[in-house]
């Protein structure tokens, strides 16, 4: 049951262990500020690796799907949020040159118009003010990411027309749209000087090297949302994801308190909004909270 007076969050992500490393922390805090927060996790991660070492085992890998379903239980209930699978299957991510051919009755291969029904008829029951979601690179370029844009942005317009998808619900119309801008070169390059300066050999170098500053899109953000006090929260819930999370890897390499003090905000780019805000802004319920009351 929906309250009137309630903010209410709906983050969109394809895979388990997603809605952890990207926009977490702010999931968190506004979970903690009494709004409610959603995750819809399009796939279950079938066809998912094992990241994780420690986890790179054969009853490991004859339990996945469920382990997977598993992980992203304890995660829900660390960032403290609901969570709700619409239902597909794990495209996978395909490599080689050239590439193979996606597998048959995968997410990516549904059409936009019918993969974007259960997210409508989810947006219809929870009526969240805010959509947050990946840009059209979805990310990173897996295909379930991408598939995962495109149907958040086709259900951001479709859910609050009467007339497209009556079968799912009475018609709702989210106030804003937002992408995740988590990779970002500044960001980056921020926590590699820091990481430098202390002494310690950055994680970041080899990456850095290689980035094309053409590909950067730090100057679309928009929005940053002060939330470093929840950093160990999302921390907790990424390494609830056992098998998809190396605690000695990447993720972990730069210190929180590092992170805290150098980077504190998780940025995004507001894509689509039916109500006036000033940008930039600090945060997703900007132009929203004195329409529903809640402080």
């Amino acid at each position: 049951m929906t309250s009137p007076d309630q903010l209410r969050l709906l983050a969109v992500h394809a895979h388990p262990d997603d809605e952890s490393s990207k926009g977490a922390a702010t999931m968190a805090k506004y979970v903690a500020e009494g709004a409610r927060v959603l995750v819809a996790t399009c796939t279950g991660g079938e066809r998912g690796s094992v990241l994780n070492p420690a986890m790179d085992r054969p009853d490991v890998w004859e339990r996945l799907p469920q382990i997977r379903v598993e992980e992203m239980a304890r995660a829900r209930e660390i960032l403290g949020v609901e969570q709700e699978f619409l239902g597909f299957v794990d495209s996978g991510l395909p490599e080689g040159d050239p590439l193979p051919p996606l597998p048959d009755g995968c997410f990516a291969l549904v059409p936009v118009e019918e993969a974007a029904a259960p997210l409508v008829e989810l947006i219809r029951r929870f009526k969240p003010q805010v959509i947050t979601t990946y840009d059209e690179r979805g990310g990173y370029p897996h295909p379930d990411h991408i598939k995962t844009h495109e149907i958040s942005v086709h259900a951001f317009d479709a859910a609050g027309d009467p007339d497209r998808y009556p079968e799912l619900g009475d018609p709702w119309q989210p106030s804003k749209l937002y992408f995740h801008m988590s990779f970002t070169l500044p960001r980056t390059k921020a926590l590699h000087e820091a990481i430098l300066a202390t002494g310690v050999e950055s994680p970041y170098t080899e990456w850095l090297a290689n980035w094309d500053p053409a590909h950067d899109i730090s100057h679309r953000v928009t929005t940053r949302v002060p939330c470093a006090e929840y950093f160990p929260v999302r921390d907790a819930a990424l390494i609830a994801h056992a098998t998809q999370i190396d605690p000695e890897g990447r993720w972990f390499a730069c210190p929180p308190e590092t992170q805290q003090r150098v980077w504190p905000t998780e940025d995004y780019e507001l894509a689509r909004s039916l109500v006036d805000v000033p940008l930039p802004e600090d945060d997703l319920f900007t132009g929203i909270r004195t329409e529903v009351g809640v402080r």
